[in-house]
């Protein structure tokens, strides 16, 4: 049993105010308490561990020489922000991290006045700090902004906008790199660190720009010293790509030396125009586990701290994630043109095992959604049959791409949509819920939502051997128990189901939430269809489930405006069919997070909900007379 955790230094900090009355010779000390006290605490909620752990030297020092939160701090996405969150007063609340009325997992602007701009998806931060910086200038306020941008977040393109843009309109920006996986240059150690203070330094920045004015009188002469400068910075840092954006490159530095962090930081607070400065930090430092594994325990379930193995969990089916990794295999050995491509979520999307058989046909494009979804038509422009696996909300960066390049030119990729639907601890920003109203306005789109592991196989097959644009959405969750059959075999397009024949009322079903509809039309004899494709409807079913019911009620793991149902009333008054009809559905408004099963219950769409919105809805009905057609199915 892991004994109790004393941590006197960082008990005393519940403000970065309060940080910043420490001695400089304390911070080390409270870096080790900091770090303790994450592992121990995520051990008990789960969470995002490695990158904070790579974190915790750089927070410090970031709010120990930053007048925060009067100077902003960006965070790109949140993973790296738990140092961050239990500096700023949220060392307690970190026990509720992720769960229902808990504080969220990443940075939100109304938990904390520290958390200057939210994100949940990555490389936000250098596009937000630039637009504070140009909005203080405007103001005349002089308060500093630094944004902190992950590695991984740097293969983005919106990043790269950003960075050419401070460059052009010369804001005083800090940006700084946290290179945590070597990724850019691991020139790292004394000398590194001696260049990092010694170029950040007062003297060498106004004899830098002293020396430009000089010279500026000289051109030829100008040129020459422009190009020696560069020469010599390029012998000893890789910064040439961020001088040529008009940054001032400094590092890289040891991101876990909190006096050279201090140090280089106190330097360049007081410089003016972007600065870069590029740190270097290991992902999991300080716990042997996750230093290991950094990628195993970037994400992780409540842990023995002790040990770092995961607690047991409860015993469930598989999911659907497996599903597409296990069908992705399949069908890849059954049509080699099939290539499979990923925006940075190999694991997420379970195509580990694909990736590890067919190296030559995966490719992981890094955080670059749109760059998957125009490579993927690319491809099929070509003979190759492409499958983009990417998670709900992610595809909504990549939506002019999916329109403009795919679905106007009516090729043949496959979208599997992971995480569609309520998503649970990651909250609104990972809430894969208007998937279907955006894709369901799109031209040739063929709309596909399974409601057990089978049919997901089933509509996989369909959209891959389908010649068009198509799309799977499936949620993160275990199914419920259907087994999915070994044959690659496909579905008519745009045709639903059957499954229980009731009276009066019946429950049109899109997807994830068959079997709890199931459950509640037991109790009040309704009619149950799982409607399959959300596009092309199957109209000739809804009509005959029009004429011999009386009410009809739509559900869909989905926002209501715009969604499935939305498609069922549009047809049906298209065709003047005079019934009415409830969509269940999610409520217009951004979810919070926790389990999925309890924000489910939350928005009436358990069985017990759908019940009763079932009968308050029958209730109405019966005080008015049901109709004739109402009797029998």
């Amino acid at each position: 049993m892991t004994p109790p955790q004393s941590y006197p230094l960082l008990e005393t900090i519940d403000t970065p105010q309060q940080l910043r009355t420490l001695a400089r010779s304390e911070l080390r000390g409270l870096a080790d308490e900091l770090r303790r006290f994450i592992i121990h605490s995520v051990a008990e909620t789960g969470g995002h561990l490695s990158s904070s752990l790579g974190t915790v030297e750089l927070a410090i020092a970031l709010h120990y020489v930053f007048n925060t939160p009067d100077d902003r701090l960006v965070w790109d996405v949140g993973h790296q922000g738990y140092p961050h969150k239990i500096l700023t007063g949220r060392r307690e609340a970190m026990a509720g991290i992720r769960q229902k009325g808990g504080i969220s997992g990443f940075l939100k602007r109304s938990e904390s006045e520290y958390d200057c701009f939210g994100a949940g998806h990555s490389s936000t931060s250098i596009s937000a700090a630039l637009g504070m910086s140009i909005a203080f200038a405007r103001q005349g306020l002089p308060n500093r902004v630094a944004a902190i941008i992950g590695d991984g977040a740097m293969t983005a393109g919106m990043a790269y906008e950003a960075l050419n843009h401070a460059g052009h309109v010369h804001s005083d920006l800090l940006v700084i790199l946290n290179d945590n996986e070597m990724s850019i240059s691991p020139n790292v150690g004394g000398m590194s660190n001696y260049l990092a203070k010694l170029l950040s330094g007062k003297l060498y920045s106004t004899m830098r720009e002293s020396g430009k004015k000089v010279l500026s009188a000289m051109p030829p002469v100008a040129e020459l010293a422009r190009r020696a400068e560069e020469h010599m910075k390029g012998m000893v840092i890789p910064g040439t790509l961020f001088e040529e954006l008009g940054f001032n490159y400094i590092g890289p530095v040891d991101g876990h030396d909190i006096d050279t962090l201090v140090t280089t930081l106190r330097n360049l607070y007081t410089l003016k125009g972007p600065q870069f400065l590029h740190v270097i930090t290991k992902k999991g430092k300080g716990y042997k586990p996750a230093e290991d594994n950094p990628c195993a325990f970037h994400g992780v379930t409540p842990y023995n701290p002790d040990s770092g193995a995961m607690r047991n969990k409860p015993a469930q089916g598989k999911t659907y994630t497996q599903v597409f990794g296990e069908w992705l295999c399949d069908m890849a050995e059954a049509d080699e043109r099939l290539l499979g491509i990923t925006p940075a979520m190999c694991e997420g999307s379970g195509m580990v095992e694909f990736a590890r058989r067919f190296p030559a046909r995966f490719f992981d494009v890094g955080i670059a959604e749109q760059h998957s979804i125009t490579l993927a038509g690319g491809m099929a422009c070509e003979g190759m049959k492409p499958v983009v696996a990417i998670y709900s909300t992610f595809l909504q960066r990549g939506y002019d791409q999916l329109v403009h390049d795919i679905a106007l030119q009516n090729l043949p990729v496959l979208f599997a949509i992971d995480r569609a639907g309520i998503v649970g601890p990651d909250g609104a920003t990972h809430d894969g819920v208007f998937d279907l109203s955006f894709l369901r306005c799109v031209p040739n789109m063929v709309i596909m939502a399974p409601a057990d592991e089978n049919e997901c196989r089933l509509m996989l097959t369909t959209g891959f051997r389908h010649d068009g644009p198509s799309a799977v959405r499936y949620p993160r969750d275990a199914g419920p128990g259907v087994p999915a059959q070994n044959a690659l075999d496909t579905l008519p397009i745009g045709k639903g189901i059957v499954c229980r024949k009731g009276r009066g009322l019946a429950l049109l079903v899109f997807g994830s939430l068959l079997h709890e509809a199931l459950r509640a039309a037991a109790e009040i004899d309704a009619t149950v269809v799982n409607m399959r494709f959300v596009k092309p409807l199957d109209e000739a079913l809804i009509d005959e489930i029009a004429e011999k019911h009386a009410l009809l009620i739509t559900i869909e793991e989905n926002m209501i405006e715009g969604g499935a149902g939305s498609g069922v009333n549009e047809y049906l008054n298209s065709r003047g069919v005079d019934i009415p009809v409830i969509n269940l559905g999610l409520p217009g408004r951004f979810g919070e997070h926790g389990k999925r099963r309890e924000l489910l219950e939350e928005c009436g769409l358990s069985a017990a909900g759908i019940l009763r919105a079932a009968s308050e809805a029958l209730d109405r009905l019966r005080g008015g007379g049901l109709p004739a057609r109402a009797n029998s199915y």
